[in-house]
């Protein structure tokens, strides 16, 4: 018996690998060779192409395909509709099957919905891509980018929060879970953020994975 859900109008080509627990919804199809890791949710319409590589706790939400040539890491949200590529200049006349380029999706990142990622990049760790923007660039770790093209407009937490009003030491504070995240610069001077309570590769604590309050709520706290 299979350890994963697959609804009945879905495709899953052999062979490919899916870990337990994950869900596979209406209309979707993987292809063969992709590697799914465990408690994935992927919506209606969800294209996987072939050999794509997905981690665990992966939220994929409807009408989204994800090319050959994609990376995604544990814990990265792809919003509604958001379009991922795999050849920066196609040409339906020129076969360039053989030239698809990688784009990776590091930890925790969020892709909003309607939101544009040109290939050969790559998305740093729990960065924020807000809907609609166009992402053509390498993005740091924690970054909000948006706008088209997208530039990045600040910091967000690990919780999805703008991060505001840095200290003295470049110290900013989620205003959810209270932790802290620092601005650190680099010799060549490139700006880079970093959690000081918790590594990027440690998973939240189960107390701090359920939120109590709207964003809405911390918004009208912080004004």
């Amino acid at each position: 018996m299979s350890s994963y859900f697959k609804h009945e109008s879905a495709y899953v080509d052999e062979p490919c690998t899916i870990g337990e627990d994950t869900k596979i919804w209406h209309f979707a199809h993987v292809q063969s060779g992709a590697v799914i890791g465990k408690r994935c949710s992927f919506g209606q319409n969800v294209n996987i192409g072939n050999d794509v590589h997905i981690g665990n706790d992966v939220k994929i939400q409807n009408n989204v395909s994800v090319y050959t040539g994609t990376t995604i890491e544990d814990e990265v949200f792809l919003g509604p509709s958001c379009v991922l590529t795999n050849v920066s200049n196609p040409r339906s006349e020129v076969n360039r099957k053989n030239l698809y380029e990688k784009t990776l999706i590091r930890r925790g990142a969020t892709i909003g919905a309607n939101a544009t990622i040109v290939c050969g990049i790559t998305l740093g760790r729990f960065c924020f891509v807000a809907a609609g923007a166009v992402v053509t660039k390498d993005v740091p770790d924690y970054a909000l980018m948006m706008g088209n093209p997208a530039r990045q407009k600040g910091w967000m937490s690990r919780h999805g929060h703008l991060l505001k009003n840095p200290d003295t030491k470049g110290v900013m504070i989620c205003p959810e879970s209270g932790y802290k995240y620092q601005i650190q610069k680099s010799e060549t001077g490139i700006e880079t953020l970093k959690c000081l309570d918790l590594s990027e590769e440690e998973s939240l604590p189960e107390s701090l994975k359920k939120s109590v309050k709207s964003y809405d709520e911390f918004k009208t706290g912080d004004r």
